[in-house]
């Protein structure tokens, strides 16, 4: 069948489509790159006539959204928190942070948990010959967001990669309103990888002593886990396999290596499954239809019963504070959002119900404060106001470049102690001090 006659009746310019957004809407955005540029800036062209319009989007990458700058009209969320998020909240109070148990995301649309979506706004693929839209590298819940909204307008990038599944990677034509074609040279967001610190490669050093030929490997975002892949790419592991919520450049290193081929895996095998990819241009010319990796929607990449399905499973997910009780700070550093849970919670839970499966939680022992002296990541308690991503009856390994230590199935005095033993060496007495006032510390522990 030939959809061109009715590609052509559904195009229009931006501010065409837009005017089905109405006072008090609920908009979504696409995630990552799949945010519209062109929509946006129609719909920020008409604040004067809107009020109270939530606006939702997820890692909000640039350019800012012109929505944001106009907060009479619109409130503007994130699902997860970027620099660019951080920012907007912080000096502005411009933008809200959205807790998500990601998995759960579709369900919630699907079964008419969250909010009805009113609009749902996000960049594609150009349409196939089949009349799909391929959704390109962040799948996520997107369509189930589409399928319980009142209208769909897709904003078509001729530079955005075609990512193969997987399950609902394209929405079709007839479940479409309206068709914005962007511009040209609109490129996605070419984020550049991370260079890991002599810290951040001693992190990677210990865990991958923990990965055995076989081993299943999901990596999140940031310089620790592209140092891991770094590491195995010049490995001598084989038979690899890789499942994971994010698909980064360190997957590309892993694959083109031979190093991981899935062919151990017990489903999906030869290839990786990943909800949204994010990275450089490199990662978008790797999985552009690539059969190596598949997009597939989050309920199924971060439900904890498939990662469950997958041995030898291992886990590994940054961190930005760890207590003497094992809880894990992943979020905000006090009342001040910095990032979000994401998918954290669902692959540590699937790590640890895979069969020989372990999850990691890294993080850097210091950090430099504004004034330039070494804090401690490794602390007695929270600061007031703090997010615990991950409870102490779920954490499994904690590593810090001190070493990894697995306080799984351990008392709150042993838990001390082995976190105290990989904090920086300049803090452990301080942290024993504690301990000790808190009721977690023994007189036969090593001091």
């Amino acid at each position: 069948m030939d959809y061109s006659a009715e590609y052509k009746k559904k195009c229009v310019d931006a501010a065409e489509a837009v005017k089905v957004v109405k006072s008090g809407d609920v908009v979504d955005y696409g995630f990552f790159n799949g945010r519209p540029v062109v929509c946006d800036k129609a719909l920020a062209q008409r604040h004067e006539e809107l009020k109270d319009v939530l606006v939702h989007g997820a890692v909000t990458l640039p350019p800012v959204p012109e929505v944001v700058q106009k907060p009479g009209s619109f409130v503007y969320h994130d699902l997860q928190f970027s620099k660019i998020s951080r920012v907007l909240q912080k000096d502005y109070n411009l933008c809200y942070y959205y807790p998500i148990m990601y998995h759960q995301a579709p369900s919630w649309f699907r079964e008419k948990i969250a909010p009805h979506r009113n609009v749902v706004i996000c960049s594609v693929c150009p349409m196939d010959k089949k009349g799909y839209f391929n959704l390109g590298p962040q799948n996520s819940a997107t369509l189930a967001a589409m399928e319980e909204s009142d209208y769909v307008i897709v904003e078509v990038n001729k530079n955005m990669p075609v990512c193969p599944g997987g399950a609902e990677e394209s929405v079709h034509i007839s479940d479409v309103d309206f068709i914005v074609e962007a511009p040209s040279d609109l490129k996605l967001v070419d984020l550049p990888v991370a260079e890991p610190s002599d810290a951040d490669r001693r992190i990677a050093e210990h865990i991958v002593k923990f990965i055995k030929d076989g081993s299943c490997i999901q990596l999140g975002i940031g310089a620790m886990p592209n140092a891991v892949g770094k590491i195995i790419a010049e490995s001598d592991l084989k038979n690899l396999g890789g499942h994971t919520e994010m698909l980064s450049d360190a997957y590309v290193d892993m694959i083109e290596s031979g190093r991981m081929n899935g062919k151990m895996k017990k489903i999906d095998k030869n290839r990786v499954p990943y909800t949204f990819a994010l990275g450089s241009q490199r990662l978008y010319d790797f999985i552009d239809n690539n059969p190596a990796a598949a997009s597939y929607s989050v309920n199924y990449t971060n439900d904890p019963k498939v990662i469950s399905e997958l041995d030898d499973f291992i886990s590994i997910n940054n961190a930005l504070q760890v207590d003497l009780y094992s809880q894990v700070n992943a979020e905000s550093l006090g009342t001040s959002q910095v990032s979000g849970n994401g998918g954290m919670w669902d692959f540590v839970i699937g790590a640890q119900w895979s069969k020989n499966g372990k999850s990691f939680i890294c993080l850097t022992s210091t950090f430099k404060d504004s004034n330039g002296n070494d804090q401690s990541r490794i602390l007695p308690v929270f600061e007031p106001g703090s997010i615990v991503t991950i409870p102490r009856h779920q954490t499994d390994y904690i590593v810090t470049e001190f070493g990894a230590v697995q306080v799984r199935a351990q008392s709150t005095w042993k838990r001390a102690e082995l976190v105290i033993s990989i904090a920086h060496p300049d803090f452990r007495e301080d942290l024993i001090k504690e301990a000790e006032k808190m009721k977690i510390w023994r007189n036969s522990n090593k001091k």
